[in-house]
C-alpha cells in the first residue's frame, strides 16, 4: 500500500519543530495549507504554509511577498503578525486567540470594543500612503492607477475579473455562464454602471477584512491577519469590501460608514469625497465580481471526483440565484433564471 504523500508545508514544519507531534494543522483556510508550531525553546509560535495547488485565485494581488509587506507594516500598523527569522527564512508569527467569525457569525452584531478597534485599524491604514511602503510590487508601473484615480483603480479590478476569472475559465464554463445570462457584454454594462467615481487620495488597503481575518487574543486585542490581498488604492474600496464581507446589522453598518468618513477626512481631506454616490457603486462591483467567482466555485463544489453531488444541487442553485439577483442591476440582467433553470444549467455543465 502506498503511504499518503506529505505536503511541502508539513515537511518544513516538522523539520523546524524537530517533533511531528508538536505540529498542529492543517488549519482551516481556503488559499493556503497552514501549520502551526512552536520553535525550539518554546519562545515563539509561527505559521508554515504554502498555496493550495488546486485553488483558483480570483483576487488581484499587489505585493509580491506578504512577509515583506508585514515587515514594512510593523512601524505603521499596531497589531499585525510579526516575522520570525529562522534559518534564513521569514515565517509569520502565529496570533493566539479566536477569530471574530468563531465568536460572532456574519450578520450578528460586533461588540463595541471590537468595533472600535476595527475603526482604529482603518485609521492606521489611512495614514499609510503609497510613497511610504518600499515593498516590491507584482504589477508594473503602467498597470497601476495614478494616485487619486479611483476610476482607474476600479477599472484595473474589472480587467482582472474579465481576464483572469471569466476569460481564463471560459472554455470550461462558457455554456454555464451563457445559461445564467452572463457574457462579454456583462463587463461593458458593468463599466458603464460604475463609471465616474470621485477622485480620492490612495492609501493602504487590506482588501479582505472579514470576520475570519480578525483574531481576538486572550486580552481582547484585535489583530488583522492575512494581508496577501493588500493593495494601495481608493480607500472607499476597502470600506465597501469590508461592509460587503462583514454583513453588519443595519445600524452598525451606518455607524461604520459615519465613523470611517470622519476619521479618513481628519487624516487626508478628500478621502471620503463622493461616498454617498460611490459607495453603492463599489458595492455593486463586489456583487458583480461575486457572480463570476462563485459560479465557478459553486459548480466545482458539486463535483466529487468523477461524480456529481445531486444532494447539494438545490442548495447550490439557490445560492447562485441569490448572487445573480444581487448583481442583476450592475450586470444588466433583465431576468434572473429561477432555481430549477439554474439546476438544469448545472446538470448540463456537468454532463458536457
Amino acid at each position: 500500500m502506498t503511504p499518503p504523500s506529505v505536503s511541502g508545508a508539513r515537511q518544513r514544519a516538522v523539520e523546524l519543530s524537530g517533533d511531528p507531534n508538536l505540529v498542529k494543522g492543517p488549519l482551516k483556510g481556503y488559499h493556503h495549507e497552514t501549520y502551526v508550531l512552536a520553535l525550539p525553546g518554546g519562545t515563539r509560535t509561527v505559521k508554515v504554509r504554502e498555496p493550495r495547488s488546486e485553488i483558483l485565485w480570483f483576487d488581484r494581488r499587489c505585493f509580491r511577498s506578504e512577509e515583506a509587506l508585514l515587515r514594512a507594516l510593523q512601524e505603521h500598523i499596531s497589531r499585525v503578525p510579526g516575522i520570525v527569522e529562522v534559518a534564513g527564512m521569514g515565517f509569520q508569527g502565529f496570533i493566539e486567540g479566536r477569530t471574530l467569525g468563531e465568536q460572532r457569525r456574519p450578520g450578528r452584531r460586533v461588540p463595541d470594543p471590537v468595533f472600535d478597534q476595527i475603526v482604529d485599524l482603518f485609521r492606521e491604514m489611512a495614514r499609510v500612503t503609497p510613497d511610504m511602503l518600499r515593498v516590491e510590487r507584482r504589477c508594473e508601473d503602467r498597470d497601476r492607477a495614478e494616485d487619486g484615480d479611483s476610476d482607474g483603480f476600479l477599472e484595473r479590478l474589472i480587467v482582472f475579473v474579465e481576464e483572469q476569472v471569466y476569460r481564463r475559465n471560459h472554455t470550461e464554463f462558457a455554456g454555464l455562464f451563457h445559461a445564467l445570462g452572463i457574457s462579454e457584454e456583462s463587463f461593458t454594462l458593468l463599466r458603464k454602471h460604475v463609471l465616474g467615481l470621485q477622485q480620492r487620495p490612495f492609501c493602504l488597503l487590506h482588501a479582505d477584512l472579514h470576520r475570519e481575518n480578525f483574531v481576538l487574543d486572550p486580552g481582547g486585542r484585535l489583530w488583522a491577519i492575512d494581508w496577501e490581498l493588500a493593495m494601495l488604492g481608493d480607500p472607499l474600496y476597502d470600506l465597501a469590501t469590508h461592509l460587503y464581507l462583514m454583513r453588519y446589522p443595519g445600524d452598525q453598518e451606518s455607524r461604520m460608514v459615519r465613523e470611517w468618513c470622519d476619521l479618513v477626512e481628519g487624516i487626508r481631506p478628500g478621502s471620503s469625497a463622493g461616498w454617498e454616490r460611490d459607495l453603492p457603486l463599489i458595492l455593486d462591483f463586489k456583487r458583480a465580481q461575486s457572480v463570476f467567482t462563485d459560479v465557478i466555485r459553486v459548480s466545482l463544489s458539486l463535483r466529487e471526483d468523477a461524480a456529481f453531488n445531486w444532494v447539494a444541487l438545490p442548495v447550490a442553485a439557490g445560492k447562485l440565484q441569490k448572487i445573480l439577483t444581487a448583481a442583476a442591476r450592475p450586470l444588466g440582467l433583465a431576468q434572473v433564471p429561477g432555481r430549477s433553470q439554474i439546476m438544469a444549467a448545472l446538470i448540463r455543465w456537468h454532463t458536457s
